[in-house]
């Protein structure tokens, strides 16, 4: 038996350090979570994507009351992205949340579902997407959902397709 050690890089930084192209994103997720529709958890959540060639979009997470059929910012995200710009990889994308009026303190991070879906998206395009999960007192910058889901399930792990 073995112990194997898995370990993630994750930078640390506030607000003022970021440059502008990045505070753009980050401003553009948390404009877009002012458009959630959340009256269950009450927790606000947008996403930005920054595509190739410079075209950004956003999401917000939508609830329901049935809650399996709600869906997170970050697939409404990348499933528009992916739907309307099929041909433009994500470069990165920012997450940012608030509740009661007050954007988090400290970021969160996607969801298992999410974090399936990123990792997708980057095999899709054979790019890592660089991750900004924004709180008041500190950002987080990943660079790539591999971090998050290190020991991840994609298309690689399925059977050849027969042609």
């Amino acid at each position: 038996m073995e112990n194997r050690n898995i370990t993630a890089k994750i930078t640390v930084c506030s607000y003022e350090e970021l440059t502008d192209g990045e505070k753009k994103l980050i401003d553009a997720a948390k404009e877009a979570s002012n458009r959630s529709y959340a009256p269950y958890s009450r927790f606000q959540v947008g996403a930005a994507a920054l595509l190739s060639g410079g075209t950004m979009v956003t999401g917000s997470n939508q609830e329901n009351a049935a809650y399996p059929s709600g869906t997170c910012a970050e697939r409404t995200t990348l499933f528009y992205a992916n739907s309307q710009y099929p041909d433009r990889a994500v470069e990165s994308l920012a997450i940012a949340a608030q509740t009661g009026g007050k954007f988090i303190e400290h970021p969160t991070a996607p969801c298992g579902a999410c974090r399936q879906v990123i990792l997708e998206t980057e095999q899709r395009y054979n790019h890592p997407i660089r991750i900004y999960l924004y709180g008041t007192d500190e950002i987080l910058i990943i660079e790539s959902v591999r971090t998050l889901l290190p020991l991840c399930f994609g298309k690689n792990d399925l059977p050849e397709q027969a042609e």
